[in-house]
């Protein structure tokens, strides 16, 4: 179902009416027609379509050769301001996630069809991770990449991993559909995502997906795998979901839907 939206001055309306064309261009699998998003809007066509033509005028929408629709490049400019934004909001959140684990503590976005970190806390031991602030991976690699593709739809999953391909960084790396697939299925029922020495031989790190953020966003913890073992995992997994749920209010969940 769609938003429930209050009787608010035209104005107000148009503006809310625009974010759920941009949503509804987020959710769809690929490029959508006007009927593609009218239907996921639940807006009239008419009315999707006069919008789409406005936030296609500026730069927020584009329209491909085929007259359909897809995010325009000028959401990128919004989101590069507003990431160091949400590093500074997140900044206390990761610092007590660190306090609580004492591993490192990323937060991490979707940034096209990578995963981008946007801000780190890094752990007191002296062996411990660092990934610098704007370092962009691939998802299926990563403990935030899989936990980020564990809320979207499949085929969108499917579609963004065939652009990307799924390199082999290790002997643990998923490399097929399948196998990624099936790890995500898991993911969503455990509530929480594992890199086990995807990316990095001997580094652990749990994540978990943060609800309702603005872009998809995953809060991780990462260290030697020696230190982040499965007796742990209980612990580690709560002050994550805490950290979710903290960064979920602070960085302004979307509204919910009806």
């Amino acid at each position: 179902m769609g938003w429930v939206v209050p009787q608010e001055p035209s104005g107000v309306q148009s503006v809310v009416r625009a974010f759920r064309v941009l949503e509804a261009l987020a959710d769809a699998p690929g490029d959508a027609t006007v009927a593609d998003v009218a239907s996921r809007a639940e807006l009239a066509p008419s009315t999707t379509h006069r919008l789409l033509a406005t936030l296609t005028s500026l730069g927020y929408a584009r329209q491909t050769d085929d007259r359909r629709y897809a995010l325009g490049p000028a959401l990128i400019t919004l989101g590069s301001r507003a990431t160091p934004q949400a590093a500074v909001i997140a900044g206390p959140v990761l610092e007590e996630l660190e306090r609580a684990t004492e591993e490192t503590a990323n937060l991490a976005v979707l940034d096209g069809d990578l995963v981008a970190y946007v801000a780190q806390r890094a752990s007191r031991h002296h062996m411990r991770m660092f990934t610098e602030a704007g370092r962009r991976v691939l998802p299926h690699a990563s403990g935030v990449g899989k936990a980020i593709l564990a809320t979207l739809p499949q085929q969108r999953v499917t579609e963004l991993v065939r652009r990307t391909g799924m390199p082999r960084f290790t002997d643990s790396t998923l490399t097929t559909e399948s196998a990624l697939l099936t790890d995500l299925r898991a993911s969503r029922r455990r509530g929480f995502t594992i890199d086990d020495g995807e990316q990095e031989v001997g580094v652990r790190c749990i994540a978990v997906a943060v609800p309702g953020a603005p872009v998809p966003t995953a809060v991780s913890i990462s260290g030697p795998a020696a230190r982040i073992s499965d007796a742990s995992l209980p612990a580690a997994v709560e002050a994550l979901a805490t950290a979710a749920a903290r960064l979920s209010e602070l960085l302004g969940a979307s509204p919910s839907r009806a």
